[in-house]
């Protein structure tokens, strides 16, 4: 199914100004239909909605499934098992070999299409032996960015009901927090990868920068950051309302010898703030001018 078809269908279902209530009663429908389905999950608010109500629909007949990379977080794999584990879903954790794929290393544009096929490979040898639909959590607002990974999707037929339903972030948020999932309010969380520009090779040791990097930025207290890898240069994206939180003197000398203590030579604060996807600027520029 391709993304246009799938937004199509969700605009069908779900037009603009539709109640989240609405499409949440949708989504039920549809999931109760398919009847039998392994969820790709990693935590983030969208495929855990998901998941919360495939579990209530379906119980038994609804599975996560993770997939265990060095491009994942072991703080977000530790946080999706412990939410599963509240829903009462069972979860399985399948380990998914991107890093051995030079498609993937080589880190093209096209990136997320050589990870998702690696993992939709792995489910649906899941899928197959349980006689389930393959779902993702993708929303629509998604289709207007960057996916590569939509195309391994519908390679997969993967399906995307909340797609389908027409939910937005802000209806996914709404229905989340309605339902008491611990994830309606967490920020995104790509996968490590997006933090090295495209091109530069991907590195399990890059990877672990990063992730550590993160780790001890989030302890400072910052809602939402990323660090952006660039070699020796660590570049920090924070909102600049918490900014100021890395300029206080004793901090700052903290951070400056915990990420040269991984390997970066030079730390920047960018003073645009955080964006999220803000290395597929220029891709989606290009994309909206046609060129």
């Amino acid at each position: 199914m391709s993304d246009t078809t799938l937004v199509q269908i969700g605009f069908a279902t779900g037009s603009a100004g539709v109640p989240w209530e609405v499409r949440l009663a949708r989504l039920e429908a549809l999931l109760g239909d398919l009847g039998n389905v392994v969820v790709a999950y990693s935590g983030g608010v969208d495929s855990s909605l998901l998941l919360k109500v495939a579990t209530g629909v379906l119980g038994e007949k609804c599975l996560g499934v993770i997939g265990r990379s060095d491009s994942y977080s072991e703080d977000e794999l530790r946080m999706a098992l412990a939410q599963a584990a509240e829903f009462g879903t069972r979860v399985e954790v399948v380990s998914t070999g991107e890093l051995a794929d030079p498609n993937f290393r080589s880190n093209p544009v096209n990136r997320c299409y050589f990870c998702k096929t690696e993992l939709y490979r792995e489910l649906a040898v899941v899928a197959s032996a349980r006689g389930a639909v393959i779902l993702d959590g993708t929303i629509a607002d998604d289709v207007a960015d960057w996916r590569p990974g939509r195309t391994a999707a519908a390679e997969a037929g993967v399906r995307s009901p909340l797609v389908e339903c027409g939910f937005t972030k802000a209806d996914v948020r709404a229905a989340a927090a309605h339902l008491g999932v611990r994830s309606a309010a967490k920020p995104a969380s790509p996968c490590l990868a997006s933090r090295i520009p495209y091109g530069m090779e991907i590195t399990r040791e890059a990877l672990r920068q990063v992730e550590l990097g993160e780790r001890f930025l989030r302890s400072l207290g910052l809602s939402d950051v990323r660090l952006r890898h660039h070699g020796d240069v660590a570049r920090i994206e924070a909102p600049i309302s918490e900014a100021t939180i890395l300029l206080d003197p004793a901090v700052r000398e903290r951070l400056i010898a915990e990420l040269r203590g991984l390997g970066y030579r030079f730390i920047a604060l960018d003073l645009e703030g955080f964006r999220s996807g803000s290395l597929n600027r220029g891709i989606v520029d290009s994309k909206i001018a046609g060129t």
